[in-house]
């Protein structure tokens, strides 16, 4: 444990991790996504370590990372997407990291129903679109 003092010198950023980490293992999430300064990923790595929980760094930028940690399992599944970069996510993927992540269910709903062409997500959706049936079904 650390002292007042050293616990006083940690960035406010790496302050908020650590309580991500307590709302992890109390079970509040299943999946955690923090983005934080690069200069403080072998902290990260110590504590997740030391801690025995599962993760996954992504390098954003020469001076951002996100981190996602959690159970192993959510992670796995993050590992598993080939393009890391949330930006480039498909549709499914974006879905399912949202869904992990705790995002309120029915808001990931209309949202995924949105980007892949449901107009009203509150009225039964057609598939038209041979496009749509294919992304979603193995034809």
């Amino acid at each position: 444990m650390k002292s007042i003092q050293e616990a006083a010198k940690l960035s406010p950023n790496f302050k908020i991790f650590i309580h991500h980490v307590y709302e992890y293992q109390k079970g509040v999430r299943d999946l955690v996504l923090h983005t934080m300064n690069s200069d403080e990923e072998n902290m990260v790595k110590d504590v997740l370590k030391r801690k025995k929980i599962d993760y996954f760094i992504q390098k954003v930028t020469e001076k951002k990372i996100n981190i996602f940690f959690g159970d192993r399992r959510c992670v796995n599944v993050i590992k598993s997407f080939e393009n890391h970069s949330l930006s480039k996510l498909t549709d499914e993927q974006d879905f399912m990291l949202g869904i992990m992540l705790g995002y309120d269910r029915m808001i990931q709903y209309e949202r995924y129903l949105k980007k892949i062409g449901a107009t009203n997500p509150s009225v039964p959706f057609q598939l038209n679109d041979e496009v749509t049936k294919k992304k979603l079904y193995v034809v």
